[in-house]
């Protein structure tokens, strides 16, 4: 019943796809659940992720510099849907739990430096030649992001965090809150006496 149910939704061939892809992950990405091509992975040695991660197609995760130890930490049951990037040279902890949209980008680093008083980057030097500065990222457990969101170096986002649609992250997300926006505010909070979402 369930390869039935399976091929009336993706059809024969989206079946035969999935099927190659499942088997693909199993050899590849272990302990990954499903990770759907084209998938671009580099720094593998820098990576790990959970048991049950799970990938759309053209996901893109970096991690980079000249640490030794891992630079981009994914938990468990975590879902990247199609083309997001994530881009490391020093810390991102992705929480268990955690469903990411389409076409987010997370980053730990700039090129360059432009909110300090020492060392800011001239606009003279070209970008790709710029120092990167880089900030850790903290994304908790059971965290939604939403479609086209963009988290910036240094923020932290707390356990059950919901980040809408369009959203550039800048600064930290509390625990069970609601976040939308650019620059991103708190607009809702979950009461657990009333359980329910308050507004701020």
């Amino acid at each position: 019943m369930l390869i039935i149910d399976k091929l009336e939704s993706y059809g024969f061939l989206g079946f035969a796809r999935l099927c190659f892809q499942l088997m693909k992950t199993r050899l590849f990405y272990s302990p990954a659940r499903l990770i759907r091509g084209p998938f671009c992975l580099r720094g593998r040695s820098r990576i790990v992720w959970g048991k049950g991660f799970t990938t759309g197609v053209g996901v893109r995760l970096d991690a980079f510099g000249e640490g030794r130890g891992k630079c981009l930490r994914i938990g468990k049951n975590v879902q990247l849907n199609d083309y997001v990037h994530i881009a490391g040279i020093e810390s991102i902890d992705i929480g268990d739990d955690t469903l990411i949209a389409s076409r987010v980008f997370i980053s730990d680093h700039n090129h360059g430096a432009y909110d300090t008083k020492d060392a800011l980057s001239s606009p003279d030097v070209a970008p790709a030649t710029r120092p990167l500065i880089s900030c850790p990222v903290s994304i908790g457990k059971k965290v939604w992001i939403g479609e086209n969101v963009c988290i910036l170096p240094g923020v932290t986002i707390g356990d059950g965090a919901i980040i809408g649609a369009g959203a550039v992250v800048t600064k930290a997300v509390p625990a069970r809150s609601i976040a939308i926006g650019n620059p991103a505010r708190v607009v809702r909070i979950f009461n657990d006496d009333m359980g329910e979402w308050g507004r701020v």
